[in-house]
């Protein structure tokens, strides 16, 4: 079994068993303060009770529970209470993936991603209606100079690159563009 995260996490994905042991050394569990997750989106509440375990609170979603969370970038709260008494002791932010076992179709890319190639497909003539509606600044892509698609493929392709850097730093760790230099002395 896997050791049991000590930090909330970024990113969980549907469907999935979640835990994490959360240690407040102010709030211990064993002297009754009870801790409770919030996540708040535009359209979705989810509260989320930790267990005691020990001094610690255990925090576990089992899988059945997760599937049923909407994917999206939500807000968090931490709180504890005991009593009368309420203290709020962490906030943050996490994203939710969705479950794609349970998904019949699914668009992975981003809207970075999406509009590259609409205007690409725009630029050479081969757009569909569906990419022609898309709007950049309250603007359909068909009612788009070319002068304005250049600039805006050039916008979307830098954001693309930021993205891919991101992701590059996420699993690895290393940032590319960081050049490593040692310097001796001779």
């Amino acid at each position: 079994m896997a050791t049991v995260p000590t930090t909330e996490p970024q990113t969980i994905r549907a469907g999935d068993f979640i835990t994490w042991l959360k240690t407040l050394s102010d709030y211990p569990a064993d002297a009754g303060w009870a801790l409770v997750y919030t996540l708040i989106n535009g359209s979705t509440k989810l509260t989320i009770n930790a267990a005691a375990s020990g001094a610690d609170h255990l925090v576990s979603v089992a899988a059945g529970t997760s599937a049923a969370y909407a994917a999206g970038s939500y807000t968090w709260m931490a709180r504890v209470t005991k009593g009368a008494e309420i203290y709020t002791v962490d906030t943050g932010s996490l994203t939710i993936q969705p479950n794609l076992a349970a998904l019949t179709t699914f668009d992975g890319r981003s809207h970075a991603k999406v509009m590259v190639e609409a205007i690409e497909a725009a630029i050479q003539g081969r757009a569909s209606s569906v990419q022609l509606r898309m709007a950049i600044n309250n603007r359909s892509i068909e009612y788009l100079s070319p002068t304005e698609l250049i600039k805006w493929l050039s916008f979307y392709r830098a954001e693309v690159a930021k993205e891919a850097q991101a992701e590059t730093i996420r699993k690895t760790g290393a940032n590319p563009r960081n050049i490593g230099v040692r310097c001796t002395r001779v």
